[in-house]
């Protein structure tokens, strides 16, 4: 076959969506949904994500649209209703989408997007700026027996994890957990300048939000949502207080709407590449991130059960 006739032939063929992804995206824009605002955890997850595929080959470029609001339901609708069948289409998403779609019922959920992957996992750490009198969870614990509504909860939406892990820890503590007076922020980046502006009294988030402000002594971390410590925070876990509230976070990322069997491999491919670069490994580094990798079916059972736990977990917290 002639060179210019095979050109051709690619090119009709790529046209019609006869070539697999994996061909067509050396030369297409992926569009990642990061439905949250600049400066957070989904934020940060879906461009390191986005370099990755591009240090792999599988992506030429990258481009990002951020759309917070009501736990990443905004940006769920704009991503289901405009990119039904788009093979290039990805949206961020994770535990805390789940938490706002059992509480907001919004008229959309992830029951008509394609599952791809569960990328990383990490604990919530909840902080006080540097100049607050409270010097530690117990400190915290005290004035919230004493009156609850003047701790002033801040992070992420309404059913973020963090809001959870407050809602438990009142509940712990003996304090009705509807009593809690949580502020809600559109992303991490709102959430941190709250803090750091003294805006709220304890701010909760993943230590990727936080880190750099726990290890420049702007933020002082009081306790960790998980089981053990966690490696370069020096706060005590909530079971080490007494407290029996254990909670993580996890993060994932979807396709859209209507794509093939073929295609879905394609992209969960191109993800499971992304993943042993040494651009992903860096960020995982850097942002104190636990791989979690889980694909496809597996994966779209792990997001079913995650919400009945959660809607469970919610429910005894007296959030639902």
């Amino acid at each position: 076959m002639r060179r210019d006739t095979f050109i051709k032939t690619l090119a009709a063929l790529a046209a019609s969506g006869a070539l697999p992804l994996t061909a067509r995206a050396a030369g297409a824009n992926i569009k990642m949904m990061i439905p949250a605002n600049p400066g957070g955890g989904w934020d940060t997850t879906g461009r390191a994500l986005g370099k990755a595929m591009q240090e792999a080959g599988g992506a030429a470029s990258v481009s990002y649209d951020n759309k917070g609001g009501a736990a990443g339901a905004i940006g769920l609708a704009q991503f289901v209703n405009a990119s039904k069948g788009d093979p290039n289409a990805m949206m961020m998403m994770g535990a805390v989408m789940l938490g706002g779609i059992i509480t907001g019922k919004p008229p959309v959920n992830l029951s008509t997007a394609t599952p791809l992957a569960r990328l990383i996992s990490e604990y919530q750490v909840f902080v006080v700026p540097a100049e607050s009198p409270l010097k530690s969870m117990k400190e915290v614990i005290e004035q919230l027996k004493k009156d609850p509504g003047s701790v002033k909860w801040g992070g992420g939406s309404r059913g973020s994890t963090e809001h959870i892990a407050a809602a438990m820890i009142a509940r712990e503590v003996g304090v009705d957990p509807s009593k809690i007076n949580y502020v809600a922020f559109r992303g991490g980046g709102e959430a941190t300048a709250a803090i750091l502006g003294g805006n709220v009294t304890v701010g909760g988030s993943g230590y990727t939000e936080f880190g750099e402000y726990i290890n420049t002594k702007k933020m002082r971390p009081l306790a960790v949502t998980s089981a053990t410590r966690i490696k370069g925070v020096d706060a005590p876990t909530l079971k080490e207080l007494g407290l029996n509230v254990v909670i993580g976070n996890w993060r994932g990322v979807y396709g859209a709407p209507g794509i093939t069997p073929e295609q879905t491999k394609a992209l969960i491919d191109m993800v499971v590449q992304a993943t042993k670069t040494k651009a992903w490994a860096q960020a995982v580094e850097t942002n104190g991130w636990t791989p979690a990798l889980m694909t496809g079916a597996e994966f779209g059972k792990f997001v079913d059960d995650e919400f009945a736990s959660l809607r469970a977990v919610m429910a005894k917290s007296g959030m639902i």
